[in-house]
C-alpha cells in the first residue's frame, strides 16, 4: 500500500511558495496532489495554516467532506466538499501574505473514517472536535514564504 502523501507540482515539501500562490500574485489555490489514501476512509479534511503569524496560528483555508477519490486538486480550483471559516472570516483559500518575515505555511490532509456533520461556516477548533477519534491517517506539505521587500 502506498503511503498517505500530499505534494504539489508547485513547489517541494520545506521550499518557497511560488509568489502566483500568494497575495503577491494571483492569490490562488496551488495544484495538490493526495495518493496513498487509507483504503477504509470516508472523507477527507484539508487545513492550510501559518504557525507563525503573529497572533497564533492562522487558518488560510479550511475544506472538509472531501471525497476520497480525490487525487488531485487542480490549481485555483476548490475541491468538492463544505467550506469553513479560516482566520480572515472567508470561506476560500486565502494566499500566504506574511507581514514581517518567511512564514511556514502547512496544507495538511487527514483522512476520516466518517463524513463530519457540520455546517459550511464552521471554524477548524469545531472541525478538530468533531475529527477527534475519526482520524484514520494524516499528512502534511510544508512550504515556505517570505514577501519580497
Amino acid at each position: 500500500m502506498e503511503a498517505f502523501k500530499v505534494s504539489s507540482e508547485a513547489f517541494e515539501g520545506g521550499w518557497s511558495i511560488p509568489p502566483k500562490y500568494t497575495c503577491d500574485g494571483e492569490n490562488i489555490i496551488p495544484p495538490l496532489q493526495i495518493s496513498g489514501v487509507p483504503a477504509n476512509a470516508k472523507s477527507l479534511v484539508l487545513v492550510m495554516e501559518d504557525p507563525d503569524a503573529s497572533m497564533g496560528n492562522f487558518v488560510h483555508w479550511l475544506k472538509w467532506n472531501i471525497p476520497v477519490s480525490t487525487t488531485e486538486i487542480m490549481e485555483g480550483m476548490e475541491p468538492l466538499g463544505v467550506s469553513g471559516k479560516g482566520s480572515r472570516g472567508t470561506l476560500t483559500y486565502v494566499g500566504p501574505c506574511p507581514p514581517d518575515r518567511e512564514h511556514r505555511y502547512f496544507f495538511k490532509i487527514y483522512a476520516l473514517d466518517s463524513e463530519l456533520d457540520l455546517p459550511e461556516g464552521s471554524n477548524k477548533l469545531e472541525v478538530e472536535r468533531f475529527m477527534k477519534g475519526h482520524i484514520l491517517a494524516s499528512t502534511e506539505l510544508m512550504g515556505r514564504y517570505n514577501r519580497p521587500i
